[in-house]
């Protein structure tokens, strides 16, 4: 179904075309085939907790990792807009895999990066799916926080070395390569660190959802590659972390919809008094609510990606709208869908509990929606009343 979303700035209408359901439906059929419960039950007990080889397909094969990616970059070309669809559809899978590290930040902030050897060696491998990588910045709320940055850097040219610690590093324990934030003398660079040379040391951190796994980096005077100066570094990932605000939006939106489904579908199926449990005013009121909810999400997802993808709206505001909106709906609609599925969905055995799961994790990255909705009313409250005045009908 496609959702329109009008620009009342512009009277545009923003719908998704025919590639693009297209696309969705090639992402659908990829993860019923290499991403059922059983599949991933069993990846998230595993080290890597990923099918190294499905990620490769996705990059080679299918091509979306380099989706928002240039052509010219070694990319697939489209947008955010894409890039959020498939995303949504590997969320509802629940897709083992380092989305969130590799395509969610590390990409875009490799793509917003000066042009340099340095981008182009290894930007190409991530976007073939050959290699993954991690995104070792500081954010408070959602925002880059050079004041948080624990690494240092030494060195000077093509020669540096780097030492300090990250902590909760998502999809860092099994990534080639790893996006680092450290002080230098002027402010704070990035840097680009083989997560596998000698010096590195990775250790998992234990968290409630196995299928998005965490780790902390140790660094000990470890060889890295300059990729933005001081200059440039805050403002790359400022704009990997909206990016990645928006992408985590969709995934939200992907997984709360795979719920509400299976909640529809049990309402229906579920007999008690000889009636299905949907037929029931409480059963049906919590189901109207979930769908309520998801709609809301849905719309403020890929207004955020369209905003960021076209310009056409304040992306600050767009990115933090989207990630208020997204998080407080999946956890809303993973804890109703445990409702409606009644003692089954409080088992190991049902699939809710891991939705569950990922739905609160999701909830505390790069910002909780009590961080957003603070930043959407310093932003409301600090622009001129006229950019949020609402029209009023006359007739």
């Amino acid at each position: 179904m496609a959702e329109t979303f009008e620009n009342q700035s512009t009277s545009e209408e923003f719908a998704f075309t025919s590639e693009q359901q297209e696309l969705r439906a090639a992402v659908r059929g990829f993860c019923a085939e290499y991403s059922d419960e059983a599949t991933v039950r069993h990846l998230m007990e595993s080290t890597p907790a990923f099918d190294q080889k499905v990620w490769a397909r996705l990059g080679s094969e299918l091509g979306v990792l380099g989706l928002g990616v240039a052509e010219e970059l070694g990319g697939s070309g489209g947008g955010i807009v894409d890039a959020a669809i498939v995303v949504e559809e590997l969320g509802a899978a629940l897709l083992c895999g380092p989305v969130f590290g590799t395509l969610a930040l590390s990409i875009p902030a490799l793509v917003a990066a000066p042009d340099s050897p340095v981008r182009t060696e290894t930007l190409g491998p991530l976007v073939e799916g050959i290699r993954t990588a991690a995104f070792a910045v500081p954010e408070q709320g959602g925002r880059f926080a050079p004041d948080a940055v624990t690494v240092t850097a030494a060195g000077a040219g093509d020669s540096w070395v780097l030492s300090g610690t990250v902590a909760n590093v998502v999809d860092a324990g099994a990534a080639d390569d790893l996006i680092v934030a450290a002080s230098v003398r002027d402010g704070v660079a990035l840097f680009v660190v083989d997560a596998t040379t000698a010096g590195v040391r990775r250790s998992a951190v234990s968290t409630m959802d196995l299928t998005r796994p965490q780790a902390t980096i140790d660094l000990a005077a470890v060889p890295a590659r300059l990729l933005a100066e001081p200059d440039q570094a805050p403002r790359i990932c400022q704009h990997a972390l909206q990016i990645g605000a928006v992408l985590l939006a969709a995934e939200q939106v992907g997984a709360a919809q795979h719920l509400l489904d299976l909640s529809v579908e049990y309402a229906k199926d579920r007999l008690q008094f000889g009636r299905p449990i949907g037929s029931f005013q409480a059963v049906k009121h919590r189901i109207a609510d979930m769908l309520v909810e998801q709609e809301h999400a849905r719309s403020a997802a890929y207004h955020g990606a369209w905003a960021l993808q076209d310009g056409t709206d304040d992306p600050v505001l767009a990115a933090s709208i989207a990630q208020a909106v997204c998080s407080a709906a999946f956890t809303r609609i993973a804890k109703d869908t445990v409702q409606v599925h009644g003692g089954i969905g409080f088992t190991w055995e049902h699939q809710a509990h891991l939705y569950f799961k990922r739905a609160f994790t999701d909830a505390a990255l790069l910002g909780s929606a009590e961080d957003h909705r603070n930043r959407i009313a310093e932003l409301v409250l600090d622009a001129p009343a006229s950019d949020y005045e609402i029209p009023v009908a006359t007739g």
